[in-house]
């Protein structure tokens, strides 16, 4: 696990941090059973935002030629991820959908997944998420078009503020013939599964 790129803060001031919003919540950092509470939760942020020390792009930098003339769309679906909302520092939790049609060169599909990854373990905002996913596969891989489509609950709205359970957020981004081409469009929302309920 790669630590945090600010190298300004040291894990002993994110420690003390900790126990900072421990006390203002009424806590006492002290007493036995929060007493390695600041360390545990220093360590869970090093996972949670593992996407800052990372650019979603270079898992896109290996590609295969070798697809025997194969130029229809790709698609991977379901791809699970958790996020934080910047607002409220609170989880996003969804998939992803993700579909590129090739122009020459195709990418491991496991790739496609830490791309959604590398972006998702950072403080985010579920439009501009989807927005980045796609923009850095198009940019990379430059395709014919690029789609993405998250459908993510926010726990910012469903455990404060209006407290709403079991609504999720849609959000999509196509590129390309994605965007220009109805049938592209429709194919790829087909098989996400958009069009079925």
């Amino acid at each position: 696990m790669t630590e945090p790129k600010n190298p300004d803060v040291t894990r002993e001031q994110a420690e003390d941090a900790v126990r900072v919003l421990l006390r203002w919540a009424g806590e006492d950092p002290t007493r036995e059973g929060l007493l390695d509470t600041p360390k545990r939760v220093v360590k869970a942020y090093r996972d949670w935002f593992a996407g800052y020390a990372q650019d979603p792009a270079d898992y896109l930098a290996r590609t295969f030629e070798e697809v025997g003339g194969y130029d229809e769309m790709i698609v991977l679906r379901d791809i699970e991820f958790e996020s934080h909302c910047e607002h409220h520092m609170a989880p996003i939790i969804g998939r992803a959908h993700v579909g590129y049609v090739p122009t020459d060169r195709v990418v491991g599909i496991s790739k496609l997944a830490r791309v959604v990854d590398g972006f998702a373990r950072r403080f985010q905002v579920q439009e501009k998420l989807t927005a980045q996913i796609a923009q850095c596969i198009d940019q990379t891989l430059q395709p014919r078009g690029v789609g993405v489509v998250i459908d993510a609950s926010h726990e910012c709205m469903t455990t404060r503020g209006v407290h709403k359970r079991g609504v999720s957020m849609v959000t999509s981004q196509m590129l390309g013939s994605f965007r220009e081409d109805p049938r592209t469009r429709a194919e790829f929302l087909r098989f996400v599964g958009v069009d079925r309920r």
